[in-house]
Order: structure tokens, then C-alpha cells, then sequence
């Protein structure tokens, strides 16, 4: 089940809100929202549930002893914790990557190993990581240990971040899972939150993602370098919209809830460097990377050839973890390299900003064509031609100009507008000059009962509506 989908929008979400509004008991409250959770999973992966239920149990029981063995360097607390760390990482590696290794090794070796063909659970990516989170925390006396297994179902299996994030660390929360207040305002609050990210991803991230699908569906022969560009830069306005939508989605479910989650996007395409992009795109991951990932191996704090190889490493595993495909291998290897480019080489803080704005943007562009092509091969063309496709054949002629039409234009157009906070900026700033924060916020109540009509007409004559980051 999506949050964009008929099934949740008009039989989900309704008894939601009831159960939130209504039941005022914690205690019966977190039972609920488990059941729910739990038949929201089961909707779409009603075999898998079993391997959620799983990483709970086993990671809920690996951190109980975790205040008895977490002074000093313990065997039992060393052991414990890489019980934790290998059991998440073999579910993850089995389910993931088991296919993408022995396809590798077959092409590498000239073997014939049979390829497992293994589904992959939805959102597996997103809950192993926190549950590894909360057993490393409870292990550093980050966090308290949950004792009542009831309450860390819920934090695992909550369903508004369950599949796509943004990943909730459970230091973050653990005080709201059962001392947390709702009311009329948040309940608001939150419903306009989950209207604006179902905009985001109906009105702006299904229009320009069907146009991608074209340009990468053509021969490579076809594509020149005006569509090469087209494809990465409505790509890169996809897969924002899509995934920052899902999150002010989640965040707004989690709201209307009492709970408070961590912003996941602060304007990315906003960004002068590479770096200050990684700073404000998907920022759970990169906290979470830079946590449990970077800071172990010694961060920054052991010279500049070990800070640039931990840098690597991290950017290495961010590929990696997006999927069991060289080309998010790539993707993630290549933005590590620009990182340490910066780092060490060139640095856009200094230049003039138009200039760093194109920079900046122009690798993300360029990263991301490589992030959505099918294959190596097909990413390798499509940046060969950002660069050199000015050939034009007569398919790449009419494809081009058939992409050139009002609605596409205001798509795009209301998509560059909104990947910046200048609508916001213009809202706080005329609530403040003309102290009408009321009128403000009433207005910003009715543009959300408008986007919500263009919403439910979208869905009612589309079919197309897949979410990038389920595949993760």
C-alpha cells in the first residue's frame, strides 16, 4: 500500500485519523497504531511480515542486557554487539545483494552459478537500520534499553517510515512512544504536511518522471544532448519530489500522531558544493552513515589520507545501499570522489556563486543520470552525450518537441519554484511585516484543500504512480 494510492487515501487514512484523534490513552493508542502498522506491511508483503517480526524479536533480545555490559570493553558486550551488526547485515546482504554477488562472481570468474532470484522485501533498507541503531545506542547508553517489546514494535514497524523512511533513530523518539500530546493544531498541522508532500509527488514527481521514462526508453542513438540534459535534470526534480514528498508524508502522518520526526530534506538544490548537498539531501542517511559508519573508523581525527579513505568508505556503502546494481555503486563512488575534491582540491566556497551553483548542480545532474540508468552502459551514453550528442536524428527531433507543451512547462516551472523556500520565505515574511500570521496560515489551509482536489483528480486519471525509493 502508498500513500498516493485510492486504498490508503480513502480507507487508511480515514480510520487513522479517528484512531489518532479520538483515543486519547497512550497505552491503547501504540496498540492500535502496531495492528495498523503491522496490517499495513502485511497489505503488500504479507509473507515478509514474518522477517520484520524477525529483526525485532532478535535485535529487542540482543540489546535487554545492553546496561549490564555496556561499561568497559566486554567480551559480552563486543560479542552481543557483533551478533547485532551480523544478523542485520546477513538478512540485508541475503535478501539484497545475494543475486547481485553471484551475478557478479559469474561475470568476473566465467562461472555458472544459478543467480538466486530472491524478492526483496519492501523497506527492508530502512528498518534493519534502525534496528541496528537502536542496539549500537543502547550499547553506548545513547538511548535507555525498551524493555516493554510492545512499544519497540511500534518504533520498528511505525508504517508512516517503515517503508521509505526518513530512518528514525530511536534515541530520537523513545521519550514520545509513550509521553506524547496530540491535539486539534497538530492533527491540522500534520494533514497539511501530508497534503504537501502528496503534491509534491502527484502533481509534480508523476508529471516529470513520465517524461524521463521517454527520453531513457529511447535508442541510444536517438538521445542528443538537449534530451541528455532534459532526462537528468527532470530526473533529478523526480526523484526530489518523489522522495522529499514521501518523507513530509511520513513526517506529517507521524505529527498527526504526537510524534516528531527529523527533518529529512533542507532545499538541496539550493547548494553551492557537493558537500553542502550531502548536508541537506536525505539527511537521515548521512547522519546515520556519518554515526554508525564514519566516526567508528576514526572520522576525521587520524590524518588527511584516513579522513579522505572514511569518506570513500561511507559514499561507497551509501551506493551500495540503494540497491544491488553497479550503477548506485557508481553513483555513490562518484560522489565520494567530489567530495574529496573539494576537500582537498577545489574549493566553491570561494568562488563566485553562480559559478559553484552550477558546478554543484551540474554533478548532482550528471550523478543522477547515473543513479537512473538501467544499466552501466546506458549511463556511460547518456553522459557521453550531455557532452557530445549533437547528433540529431529525426526520432530525437520530434521526441524533443513533443516535450515542448504548456502543461509541461508549468510543471517544470512550479517544480523549480518549489524546490526553493522562497514560498515560504515570502509566507513568514509577509505573516510577520503585517502581523497576519492568522490569514497566513488560513491561506496556506485553503492552497491545501486545493491541492488536495488536483490530487484525487490526478489519481483518479493516472495510472502512473510508482515511489523510487520502495525499491530500497
Amino acid at each position: 500500500m502508498v500513500f498516493s494510492s485510492a486504498a490508503f487515501l480513502f480507507a487508511f487514512f480515514p480510520v487513522y485519523i479517528a484512531v489518532v484523534a479520538l483515543v486519547r490513552n497512550i497505552k491503547a493508542c501504540n496498540v492500535l497504531l502496531t495492528i495498523m502498522s503491522l496490517l499495513f506491511y502485511a497489505w503488500g508483503e504479507p509473507v515478509y511480515i514474518l522477517l520484520m517480526l524477525l529483526s525485532i524479536t532478535v535485535n529487542y533480545l540482543i540489546a535487554l542486557p545492553a546496561e549490564k555490559y555496556r561499561e568497559g570493553d566486554s567480551i559480552k558486550r563486543r560479542t552481543l554487539l557483533s551478533l547485532a551488526v551480523i544478523y542485520n547485515l546477513t538478512a540485508l546482504g541475503l535478501f539484497k545483494y545475494a543475486g547481485f554477488l553471484v551475478s557478479t562472481l559469474n561475470s568476473v570468474a566465467g562461472m555458472s552459478l544459478p543467480v538466486p532470484q530472491i524478492p526483496l522485501p519492501v523497506g527492508i533498507s530502512f528498518f534493519t537500520f534502525q534496528t541496528m541503531s537502536y542496539v549500537i545506542d543502547a550499547y553506548r547508553g545513547t538511548c535507555s534499553v525498551q524493555r516493554n517489546i510492545g512499544r519497540f514494535t511500534l518504533y520498528v514497524s511505525f508504517f508512516p517510515q517503515l517503508i521509505a523512511g526518513p530512518i528514525v533513530k530511536y534515541h530520537d523518539i523513545e521519550k514520545q512512544l509513550d509521553r506524547r500530546s496530540t491535539n486539534a493544531d497538530k492533527l491540522a498541522d500534520g494533514i497539511r504536511r501530508f497534503i504537501v508532500g502528496l503534491s509534491k509527488k502527484m502533481l509534480i514527481a508523476n508529471a516529470v518522471g513520465s517524461i524521463v521514462d521517454q527520453i531513457y526508453a529511447l535508442e541510444s542513438a536517438d538521445i542528443n544532448i538537449a534530451l541528455a540534459w532534459t532526462a537528468g535534470i527532470l530526473y533529478s526534480l523526480q526523484i526530489y519530489f518523489d522522495f522529499s514528498g514521501y518523507s513530509d508524508m511520513a513526517i506529517g502522518l507521524g505529527k498527526m500522531a504526537g510524534f516528531t520526526f527529523l527533518e529529512n530534506f533542507n532545499y538541496p538544490y539550493t547548494s553551492f558544493s557537493v558537500r553542502e548537498f550531502w548536508k541537506r539531501w536525505h539527511i537521515s542517511l548521512t547522519t546515520w552513515f556519518r554515526e554508525y559508519v564514519y566516526f567508528p573508523l576514526g572520522g576525521n581525527r587520524k590524518g588527511e589520507l584516513r579522513t579522505g579513505v572514511n569518506r570513500m568508505s561511507v559514499f561507497l556503502l551509501t551506493g551500495m545501499w540503494h540497491g544491488a546494481m553497479w550503477t548506485f555503486v557508481v553513483w555513490g563512488v562518484f560522489h565520494g570522489i567530489f567530495q574529496l575534491l573539494e576537500t582537498y582540491l577545489i574549493h566553491p566556497d570561494k568562488w563566485k556563486k553562480p559559478l559553484a551553483y552550477l558546478y554543484a548542480m551540474a554533478v548532482v545532474v550528471a550523478g543522477f543520470a547515473i543513479f537512473r540508468a538501467d544499466s552501466m552502459g546506458q549511463a556511460v551514453n547518456i553522459l557521453w552525450k550531455m557532452v557530445a550528442g549533437f547528433r540529431f536524428t529525426d526520432v530525437g527531433l520530434i521526441t524533443l518537441r513533443g516535450l515542448v507543451t504548456f502543461y509541461n512547462a508549468v510543471i517544470v516551472a512550479a517544480a523549480f519554484v518549489a524546490m526553493t523556500p522562497i514560498v515560504k520565505d515570502t509566507a513568514d515574511s509577509l505573516a510577520a511585516k503585517y502581523n497576519a500570521r492568522q490569514a497566513v496560515t488560513c491561506m496556506k489551509y485553503a492552497v491545501s484543500v486545493f491541492l488536495m482536489a488536483l490530487c484525487m483528480m490526478s489519481i483518479a486519471s493516472s495510472s502512473y504512480n510508482p515511489f523510487i525509493y520502495f525499491r530500497f
